[in-house]
């Protein structure tokens, strides 16, 4: 299939022809969903060597698995799904593991946003530590709530969407998100505060 031909392409459609082996129409879906896929690991794992590791391992797994696609939901969902349990695996390899990541060590990124010229830090400085505080707030969460609070907050997903790929109800994704927000309330109060 020519990459004219799958420009107006539906999902379900290109994993049909990704199943039959055309790389056309993969590289169409990793280039439309590469940074769904990218930023909602990211946002899992945080800034480090393994995000297009593990990216990479969410496209390959959907190459393998396309004959077994079965299109009864959104692609997205399916996508995400397999983002979701490879994040996981991976946060529960490092929490096993923990000197094998390549994180940035506590305070480093602090030092970054500090201006030795400056005494009083101005607006942009106090919104890169705000928004740094969110990603480590984010980032502390429990896997679950950190993916409730990702796909809904940075990849705008619906609650059905989100209960889809976390394999729960309606009501258990917006009972997640709430304990979700009031730890990140309690993680941020300082800054809340201000």
């Amino acid at each position: 299939m020519s990459e004219r031909r799958t420009e107006g392409i539906d999902d379900a459609a290109l994993m049909a022809e990704v199943a039959r082996g055309d790389t056309v129409a993969f590289e169409r879906l990793v280039e439309r969903y590469q940074a769904l896929v990218i930023g909602t690991v990211g946002r899992m794992l945080g800034s480090n060597s393994e995000v297009e590791d593990v990216a990479q391992q969410v496209f390959i797994r959907v190459w393998k698995g396309a004959s077994r696609y079965r299109p009864t939901a959104k692609f997205t969902t399916w996508l995400l799904t397999i983002t979701r349990n490879l994040v996981f695996n991976e946060a529960r390899r490092r929490k096993r593991h923990p000197g094998d990541t390549l994180d940035v060590h506590e305070g480093e990124e602090a030092l970054a946003l500090t201006d030795p010229a400056r005494h009083v830090p101005d607006k942009e400085l106090l919104q890169a530590e705000l928004q740094l505080a969110i990603e480590r707030a984010i980032r502390a969460l429990p896997e679950k709530q950190r993916m409730a609070v990702v796909l809904r907050r940075y990849e705008g997903k619906s609650y059905e969407e989100i209960g889809e790929v976390l394999g729960l109800t309606v009501a258990a994704v917006k009972s997640l998100l709430f304990r979700a927000r009031t730890e990140l309330r309690s993680a941020l109060n300082h800054y809340l505060e201000k």
